[in-house]
C-alpha cells in the first residue's frame, strides 16, 4: 500500500516532528510513504477568509501534486476537511478540476481515521506512562464526524492514564484568523478549555490538529501552567 503524506503548513513550518511521527507509525504497518516536496497549502486559510480565487489557485496545485496518489493521509482534521468537503466546491461542478477533487477527496483520510478504518490498526505498540486527556478539534468532529478513532488509539497506548475532560468537544478558541479578529472571545474559550484540562488532572493534552495545540500551549505557557501538548501522531510513535 502506498500513501502520500500531506503535512500541512503548520506541521511543515513549526511542528515537523508530527510529520516524521506519522511516517514512523504508518511505516511500522508496512505502508510505503512518499512525500512530494512540491506540496504547499490545501487552500484552507484563503478559503476561510473569503479569498476564493486565491484558494482555487492553491487548490489546483494541490490537485496536481496528489492526483495520482493511492491514498493521502493528513495529520490534521481541519486540512483533511478542506480537501474532503470544500476543495471540490472551489471549482465549477462539471469541470475536470471538480471531478479530480471529488475523486481525491474519496482517497484522503485523517491519520486516526486511516489507521482505524483502512489499516484496521487500533494499537501501534506505543507506551506513554502519563495522565492525558483529549481535545476534539472542531473540523474533525463536526465536519468529518470522527469521535471514537482517536480515543480508541489513545486507550491502546501502554501505561497511559486517559481521562476525558469536561466539554471535550467545545472549541479551543483558535479558529485560524478568528483568534486574531476576535481575540477576547478566543482567549475566553481557551481559558475554559485549559480549566477543563486541569480539572481532570491531565499532564498532557492530545489533539489531532497542531493549530489547537499551538493555541492552548501559548496560553498555558504564558500562565505557567504545567501541562504539555502532544499531537496524536507523536503519541502513537512512542514505541
Amino acid at each position: 500500500m502506498k500513501v502520500s503524506l500531506f503535512v500541512t503548513c503548520l506541521v511543515d513550518q513549526f511542528f515537523p516532528s508530527v510529520g516524521t511521527s506519522a511516517i514512523r507509525v504508518l511505516e511500522k504497518f508496512g505502508v510505503h510513504v512518499d512525500f512530494d516536496p512540491r506540496q504547499t497549502c490545501c487552500g484552507q486559510p484563503a478559503s476561510n477568509s473569503g479569498y476564493s480565487d486565491e484558494a482555487r489557485q492553491v487548490g489546483a496545485h494541490y490537485l496536481e501534486v496528489f492526483q495520482d496518489s493511492e491514498y493521502v493521509v493528513v495529520p490534521s482534521g481541519s486540512c483533511c476537511t478542506m480537501v474532503r468537503r470544500y476543495l471540490p466546491e472551489l471549482f465549477t461542478e462539471e469541470s475536470p478540476e471538480a471531478r479530480k477533487a471529488r475523486e481525491l477527496a474519496a482517497r484522503t483520510f485523517e491519520l486516526s481515521e486511516f489507521l482505524i478504518s483502512v489499516l484496521k490498526v487500533s494499537d501501534t505498540g506505543a507506551r506513554f506512562p502519563e495522565i492525558v486527556t483529549y481535545h476534539d478539534s472542531c473540523h474533525l468532529l463536526r465536519e468529518l464526524g470522527i469521535y471514537e478513532p482517536p480515543r480508541r488509539l489513545i486507550r491502546s497506548v501502554r501505561d497511559i492514564d486517559f481521562r476525558e475532560m469536561a466539554n471535550s468537544t467545545r472549541c479551543c478558541g483558535f479558529g485560524g484568523t478568528f483568534s486574531v479578529k476576535f481575540e477576547d472571545v478566543s482567549v475566553a474559550l481557551a481559558e475554559d478549555k485549559v480549566r477543563a484540562i486541569q480539572d481532570c488532572g491531565a499532564r498532557f493534552v492530545v489533539a489531532t490538529d497542531v493549530s489547537c495545540l499551538m493555541h492552548l500551549d501559548g496560553l498555558m505557557r504564558r500562565n505557567h501552567i504545567p501541562v504539555k501538548t502532544i499531537h496524536l501522531a507523536e503519541l502513537l510513535a512512542k514505541f
